[in-house]
């Protein structure tokens, strides 16, 4: 038997936004069967409860903390392969969203070492659920993009740190933007944002999230214009991950609207059916 149809499969499992209870079905049903699980730093302690029969390795990465480089985790998740069955990379939030799933999946490929993807609840759609607005709305915004200014490059020491300078993503264009790992840089995002985005201005609301969906969950809402004046730089806990959402689909209050269905009404077809 060759030594490829030996090696174990790599599952990249997304944990969710925090809340061990959010984590998929297809994800926990993978945790309980586990071999070894690596997982951030931020996943939840009672999610790793879901697989105690498994060996766990710690392999966060924290902004300015001490953490494992990624070049590190990719060669043990091979080396995990040439002696487990299966094995779990849990992943914060969802894997292919700023978790650099490619380079973990592109590392066990060259090595023909099987891998699947079990998508998880990315934070941004935690935040809207948690403040009950949607990112989209109908006749404000159908369009949303998810942005990080957070370089992630690996340093000698084994740390990975967000870029010392400031260093802006040029005008995003999306009706509703969601920074992640935004908060060193949130003034900043917020002038950007007054002074060359078509779509934003001072009044446009801001909502920020730390901690999404866990017991320490915090929630702070304005706008560009006191974002950009640094009201919440005292707010901010720099131990908890925040979330940025930007756009005016996100204001508290909104007059109900009138829809307009005649035109739809008018394309029902003479010789149509409805059936039970």
């Amino acid at each position: 038997m060759s030594n490829v149809s030996k090696l174990g499969k790599v599952y990249l499992v997304g944990a969710g936004p925090g809340a061990a209870d959010l984590i998929t079905v297809r994800g926990a049903n993978l945790l309980a069967k586990a071999d070894i699980v690596f997982h951030d730093a931020l996943v939840d302690p009672e999610m790793l409860e879901l697989c105690p029969q498994a060996i766990k390795e710690p392999v966060g990465k924290r902004c300015g903390k001490l953490s494992s480089a990624q070049h590190f985790i990719n060669k043990r998740l091979v080396d995990a392969a040439q002696k487990y069955q299966v094995i779990v990379r849990l992943k914060g939030g969802d894997p292919m969203m700023f978790g650099r799933a490619d380079e973990e999946i592109q590392a066990l490929k060259n090595h023909h070492i099987e891998v699947e993807v079990v998508p998880g609840i990315t934070a941004a759609l935690a935040g809207a659920a948690t403040i009950q607005q949607s990112l989209t709305l109908r006749g404000v915004s159908r369009s949303v993009a998810f942005i990080t200014l957070a370089q992630g490059q690996d340093n000698e020491s084994g740390t990975e740190t967000a870029s010392s300078s400031w260093s802006p993503i040029q005008n995003p264009s999306a009706d509703t933007l969601v920074y992640y790992m935004g908060r060193k840089d949130a003034v900043n995002i917020a002038k950007q944002l007054i002074e060359h985005a078509s779509l934003q201005n001072a009044d446009t609301p801001v909502h920020i999230l730390e901690a999404v969906s866990t017991k320490n969950e915090r929630h702070w809402a304005s706008t560009l214009g006191e974002l950009a004046q640094g009201k919440a730089k005292d707010w901010f806990d720099s131990s908890s991950p925040a979330l940025i959402m930007v756009g005016e689909a996100l204001r508290n209050k909104r007059p109900s609207a009138k829809i307009d269905n005649s035109l739809q009404d008018s394309k029902i077809l003479t010789h149509g059916r409805r059936s039970a």
